[in-house]
């Protein structure tokens, strides 16, 4: 296997701001995504379960998130990585080398500014890391399953982002 393959690259950022409730701030969350993300386009979250002591349904909107790719994913990675200073709890890795962490205010994110019309926000961010090859188990046709040496251990993920964004693991 050349060297090439084993190389390790960012499949997806995912965002996402929950809410708790349909209405003006849900719409507020949504405006304030799209700014975040360079203008593109969000999608609403729902409840999975009836929760009466949240006054939550099954269906209701409760959040929204946007997912980016490629480019658009580093570049927005390392902007969320620079407002946490980039400093990263090994609890944000899990078994599978993706990652997660959150942002409590989005006035700490390079470039956002404060608006008074929108609430303060936090934001949640979601990578999801992988290697070539890692369609080859979610093809519809042949699929076949990945050996245990090509998927991500938690180590590696943690070592990935220490040298690709200069992150620091505590």
């Amino acid at each position: 296997m050349s060297e090439k393959m084993r190389e390790i690259k960012v499949q997806k950022v995912t965002v996402n701001i929950g809410v708790g409730e349909p209405g003006e701030r849900l719409e507020s969350a949504k405006e304030l995504l799209s700014k975040l993300a360079g203008g593109r386009k969000t999608v609403e979250t729902h409840a999975k379960k009836r929760q009466p002591a949240f006054r939550l349904r099954k269906g209701l909107a409760i959040g929204t998130k946007v997912t980016l790719r490629d480019r658009e994913a580093e570049s927005f990675l390392e902007k969320a990585l620079s407002s946490k200073r980039k400093a990263l709890s090994s609890r944000n890795f899990d078994r599978e080398g993706n990652l997660s962490f959150g942002v409590n205010e989005y006035i700490d994110f390079p470039g956002a500014k404060y608006d008074p019309s929108i609430e303060m926000y936090g934001f949640d961010v979601c990578v999801s890391l992988f290697r070539p090859g890692r369609r080859v188990s979610l093809r519809k046709l042949r699929s076949a399953k990945i050996g245990k040496s090509h998927r991500i251990s938690r180590d590696e993920a943690m070592e990935f982002m220490k040298s690709r964004f200069d992150a620091k693991i505590e």
